[in-house]
């Protein structure tokens, strides 16, 4: 049996006018990922080829941010409803044979055990036209289903329902499941003539059923993953919900989360067992974390690689960099991008890094800022070292051997290189080349004037 082929499209156009916002809805964030992501990805993961997202208000600025998800476009150029969305992605769709999955770029929650079980059913029922409801306890403001068995006799919006039909507690969800081409040839016969001047998807469902066509429904399990987005009260439920689910995953794979309520994990985060998460923590973007880690509360880690037994203490922020095995990070540290740690570094609090390479062991405790540099292995930074790497223009780096001992308040004025076993004097300038194993000092001669001091208070006294 040939397998059938399925296609996605997901519908991006609307305004979203309840967001109060210049952004286009589908781009808001749930969770730390715009809605738009958790359809798109679903489509993906369940090998819909192609992926098609229907963009209207804001079209250019969620193309650009989708431009690498491997999805392709349709304009809507007016918003005419959800049957004129899906009629702009005909040409796209031409030739094409096989389910069409259509998703709402504003619902969020979706999971991919809900739409494998539609899927299935639609495929195994070879049904035209298969929509996911939900029973709900409160059902106003939703198109009702209304149905003779299995078979769906329609969906009577609630303005239209008689009195019977608005006891029903079986929603539309929006999200289908059709047989293509049939649902081109069938949205060409849809019409617009009715009191908001649109063309609605659920008018496919009759001319199916005149042309003898099955529809199926299918009930979801939860019907809070069918809930739309629209205004940000709903955006921040549907952020709680996202968290708590990702929480809850993350915790039956191994990872402690001391507050679950407040550990703000993005979906892309990767974890390892046995990992210690405390309150308040942000893990974003394309992070991975290693297992046997420690995080301290109010760490925020942004598109970085941490490797086993790392300690990351409170406060410190981490961007761009890759952390070794056991380091030491913080409290109050703060990697920029570009740092790399090879592993056994220890940074300590108020330690500022952009753009720097530690080799193992390499460590500075407090109060430093190290740009632009290579630092070898063992090294120790003393308190208050700084490389001063921009010269107004340009920026320089600075280069640090094995073995290198560095006392307080040193200043490395980039390029210049350190060789390796060498020791600086605290205090000291550093504007040359260091050879191996040499001592540099670079600070001006300590002077001292004897009875100084009580000379000039023997003079403020007579005044």
């Amino acid at each position: 049996m040939n397998k059938i082929q399925r296609a996605a499209v997901i519908l991006a156009a609307g305004q979203g006018t309840r967001m109060k916002s210049s952004r286009p809805k589908v781009l808001h964030e749930v969770a730390g990922m715009p809605m738009v992501y958790y359809p798109l990805q679903l489509a993906a993961e369940l090998h819909c080829d192609p992926r098609l997202v229907v963009v209207g208000h804001g079209a250019a600025t969620v193309e650009a941010y989708l431009a690498d998800s491997g999805a392709g476009f349709v304009r809507q150029e007016e918003q005419l409803g959800t049957g004129h969305a899906l009629r702009c992605a005909a040409e796209a769709l031409a030739g094409f044979n096989g389910t069409l999955l259509l998703l709402c770029g504003d619902v969020p929650l979706l999971r991919r055990e809900t739409l494998d079980r539609l899927l299935a059913y639609h495929e195994s029922e070879q049904a035209a036209v298969t929509v996911l409801t939900a029973e709900v306890a409160e059902p106003r403001g939703y198109g009702r289903i209304v149905r003779a068995g299995a078979e769906v006799l329609r969906i009577v919006e609630e303005k239209d329902a008689s009195a019977e039909e608005q006891a029903l507690r079986e929603i539309n969800t929006g999200i289908y499941a059709f047989a293509a081409p049939f649902v081109f040839a069938a949205l060409e016969a849809v019409g617009c003539n009715n009191a908001q001047g649109e063309y609605y998807l659920t008018d496919v469902l009759a001319i199916a059923r005149q042309g003898g066509e099955r529809v199926r429904a299918l009930a979801t399990d939860d019907p809070a993953e069918a809930q739309g987005v629209n205004d940000r009260v709903q955006l921040a439920a549907a952020g709680v919900a996202m968290r708590r689910r990702r929480n809850e995953a993350l915790m039956r794979e191994g990872v402690t989360l001391v507050d679950p309520e407040t550990a703000y994990i993005d979906p892309a985060v990767r974890i390892g067992t046995d990992t210690v998460i405390a309150p308040g923590v942000h893990l974003q973007g394309n992070t991975s974390i290693g297992r046997d880690c420690r995080i301290e509360p109010g760490v925020v880690v942004r598109d970085c690689q941490v490797a086993d037994g790392v300690h990351l203490k409170a406060g410190s922020v981490l961007e761009g960099s890759q952390v070794g095995a056991a380091c030491a990070i913080g409290p109050m540290a703060h990697l920029r991008p570009g740092t790399v740690l090879a592993g056994h570094n220890k940074l300590g609090n108020f330690v500022e890094t952009k753009k720097a390479i530690l080799a193992e062991g390499a460590q500075a405790s407090h109060l430093t800022y190290l740009g632009d540099a290579e630092i070898g292995r063992n090294v120790n930074i003393g308190c208050g070292t700084i490389t001063c790497n921009y010269d107004g223009v340009n920026k320089h780096r600075t280069i640090i051997g094995d073995n290198v001992f560095v006392g307080s308040d040193v200043q490395f004025i980039a390029p210049v290189r350190i060789g390796s076993g060498s020791l600086i004097g605290a205090g000291s300038t550093i504007t040359r080349d260091v050879p191996e194993d040499a001592l540099a000092i670079a600070r001006s001669e300590q002077k001292i004037v004897e009875g100084w001091a009580a000379r000039k208070r023997k003079a403020r006294e007579k005044k």
